[in-house]
C-alpha cells in the first residue's frame, strides 16, 4: 500500500494560508480521497491519495 502525490505545497505559506488544505478539500468534494501530509525532508505538505489495489501501482 503506498500513496500517489497529487500536489505538493511548501511549508512556508503566509499565516493563515493553508494552499494544501484548500487544494484537499476540492479534490474531496469532487470525490477523490486525499488527504494532507507533511513532508519533513522537504519542508513541504503533500496532498496525497493512497493507492488501491485496483490501481495497478500507477
Amino acid at each position: 500500500m503506498g500513496a500517489r502525490v497529487l500536489e505538493r505545497f511548501p511549508a512556508g505559506a503566509p499565516r493563515g494560508s493553508w494552499p494544501a488544505e484548500e487544494y484537499a478539500a476540492a479534490r474531496r468534494a469532487e470525490g477523490e480521497p486525499a488527504t494532507v501530509v507533511m513532508d519533513l525532508n522537504s519542508d513541504a505538505f503533500l496532498v496525497v491519495v493512497e493507492r488501491r489495489e485496483d490501481d495497478g501501482g500507477v
